[in-house]
Formats: structure tokens, sequence, C-alpha cells
């Protein structure tokens, strides 16, 4: 027994030294790549819920009592301005019209004859047999008989009005959309609206902003002669795409929501025909994002660079000793690739990009410059208000 034992303690002195030599003793910092914090050109962008609007909308009604007997229109189809649209029973218009006229053609010749009446009366006043009374009778009948022709053309023209108003035209270019009274039903004023005609391009888009981030826009144009040229449209539709026009901010409303301390801004966005019809749709939800239209200088750092927890975000940055260590970071715009940086860093440090899962706070790295970063399909932070 003692002899195994004697054995095994000397098998053991022998693995130690071995074990010993497969500990290892330390080696190279690993390397990480870096990126070096510094002023980028940034295009800042907010983003907020719009509604596309038209620029025109007319509600098309009849002006007269009438049948309906003729729709010259397809439901849903573009139109022109000046295209007939409906045609309302012309028939009574037409009769009412022909007898104001022959009113006017008799109070013509009534006055024709009074005219002449009060020139013989006026030429017999320079012999024996003329009156100065004739005269002026036949002075006054001449200019009743004119007055009664006057009315009666007023009566032909309020004529010619009605039987005008037997035809609708669109006023406008734009979108008609569906027809509320078929043919044959009697419409007048009180009918309502028969159609409704919106125009197509450009459209509006309306959107909320919270004054104290309307007050932040002023100020970054401040610095600019352009005004509202300041910033540009983009949009967002229903399905994530990104629309492919630009629009331009065109008009800051002059009241202040008081249940929602928001101000309406509106903005002008092309919609041309394409092979699929256009693109927006009156009323439809956007997602609007208001750029610069110039890119402002920043402090950024690439995206990848930014981590989150529950205390917020934070990055991995190095001291002069190429030690790690936790900053904490205020964030403000970002693009797809950069972040902007409102707190946390100063110009010329140097933050962990790759090989972020490999290192701790506290750990002294070997730092190299990092690969550029390829552009994602991240979006701007966005800051969304509802429309009301």
């Amino acid at each position: 027994m003692n002899g195994r034992m004697i054995v095994l303690a000397a098998l053991l002195c022998a693995a130690l030294p071995a074990a010993h030599a497969q500990v290892p003793s330390g080696g190279p910092p690993p390397a990480v790549g870096v990126a070096t914090v510094k002023p980028h050109a940034v295009t800042e962008t907010q983003s907020f819920v719009g509604r596309v609007q038209a620029t025109q909308r007319v509600a098309l009604m009849a002006r007269v009592t009438a049948f309906l007997e003729r729709q010259d229109f397809t439901e849903g189809a573009e139109v022109k301005a000046g295209d007939l649209l409906y045609v309302l029973e012309q028939g009574p218009f037409q009769a009412d019209l022909a007898a104001k006229q022959a009113s006017v053609a008799q109070a013509q010749a009534q006055l024709d004859n009074a005219k002449l009446a009060f020139d013989r009366a006026s030429t017999l006043l320079r012999t024996p047999a003329g009156q100065q009374s004739a005269v002026d009778a036949a002075r006054a009948t001449m200019l009743s008989d004119a007055a009664q022709l006057r009315a009666a053309e007023a009566q032909v023209q309020q004529s010619a009005i009605n039987l005008s108003y037997t035809e609708i035209h669109s006023p406008i270019d734009g979108k008609i959309g569906r027809t509320t009274v078929t043919l044959g039903n009697v419409v007048s004023p009180a009918s309502g609206t028969l159609a409704t005609v919106v125009s197509q391009d450009p459209m509006y888009v309306v959107f909320p902003v919270p004054v104290r981030t309307l007050l932040d826009l002023r100020h970054a144009a401040s610095g600019t002669t352009g005004g509202n040229d300041a910033f540009r449209i983009r949009l967002q539709l229903p399905d994530g795409t990104t629309y492919g026009q630009t629009g331009r901010l065109d008009f800051v409303d002059n009241t202040v929501g008081q249940s929602t301390d928001t101000i309406v801004l509106r903005g002008s966005v092309a919609n041309p025909l394409g092979p699929g019809g256009r693109p927006l749709v009156d009323g439809e939800f956007v997602t609007v994002l208001l750029e610069g239209a110039k890119p402002a200088e920043v402090l950024a750092i690439p995206r990848v660079a930014v981590m989150t927890d529950q205390q917020g975000d934070y990055v991995f940055a190095l001291d002069k000793n190429n030690r790690i260590r936790e900053a904490r970071v205020k964030l403000g715009q970002a693009t797809p690739i950069l972040a902007s940086v409102l707190s946390g860093l100063a110009p010329g440090e140097q933050v962990v990009v790759d090989g972020l899962q490999k290192v701790h706070p506290g750990e002294v790295v070997a730092p190299q410059p990092s690969a550029p970063q390829p552009a994602t399909s991240g979006q701007p932070r966005p800051e969304k208000t509802a429309l009301r």
C-alpha cells in the first residue's frame, strides 16, 4: 500500500510542472477597431405622423330643380377643368328663355313706337299745333318703355343663366368620386353634393409639431436665409416605402392646439401620374420626415458603437493608456450610419467599434482603425406626433 502511494505521489509531482506550463502567463492586449469622435456632416431629420390633403376640393351641386338626364363621366376617373359631368332636363328652361326673348322683342317694339311718337311731338312743337304737354307725355312713355325693355333683357339673362345651370362642368382638374344621385331623379339645390372632385397634383401634407420642437427647428434655421426653404419634406408611405418626390414646407399655422400643445405645419409635394396611378391619395396617413435642406456639422460617432441598457445609451471609450472606460452619452439626431452626440464625449476621443463583445471596462486594448461601416436600412430616431 505504501509503495502504491509513493508511486502516485511521484506521478503527481511529475504532472504539476506540465500543468503549470499550460496556464498562460499573459499575452498581448486584444485588438479592437476604434473610431475617432469628430464632427460630421449630418442631415438632421424629425419624424411626424401626417395626413395627405388635396390642394383643391369641389362639391358639385345642382343650382336649379330638374330631372337628371345624363352623366358624362366614369366614377373614379380623372377629369379636366371644363369637362361636362351632368346634364339636367333642359326643355322647360329653353322654353322659358324663348318666352323671355319674345318679351324683349315686344318691349323693343314698344320702345321704337314711343321714340317715333316723341319725335313727332317734338317736331310739332315748332309749329302752332304743337303742345309742350304732348312732348312731355311722349318723352315719359319713351322712358317707361326703355325701362321695360331693360327689365325684359334682365329676365332673358336670368333665364339663360338657369339654362346654363342644367349643364354641370368640372371647375378644376382632379379625380371625381362616386355619384350620389342616379339618372331619372329630380335634383335641386337641396339635394346636396352630387359628386366630389379633388385635385391630384400637387398634394398637401399636414402634420402637427410640438411647440418645443418648432422652436428648435426655428433655432436651427436661424443661421440660414432660407426660412421655410431651410427644410425639405420626405414621406414614408403606409407600406414603409419612401416616396420618391421631395416636398417643401409652405405654411405654419397661427394657432397652437390647446389640448395637444402642437401647431400644424403644411408641405407641398408633387404627385405625378405613374403606371400604377398616383401614389398619394387624399386623406391618406403618411410618415413625414422633416429634413434640413443642408447638412449640419455635428459631433458624431458610428451607430454600431452605441450600446443601450436600462440606464440609457453608452459606448466603450479609450483613455490615454488605451484602457476601456464606459462612457454614458446623450444622443441627438442620427442617420443610418452615424449618431450625433450631445454630451458624454469630446472631440478626438476614440470609441470601440469592432470587438465590443470581447472587451470590458478597465481592460487595456490594442486600438486599430475600424473598417468603414456599410450603409444600413436603419431609420432616424423618430419623434412621432399623431394628427388629430
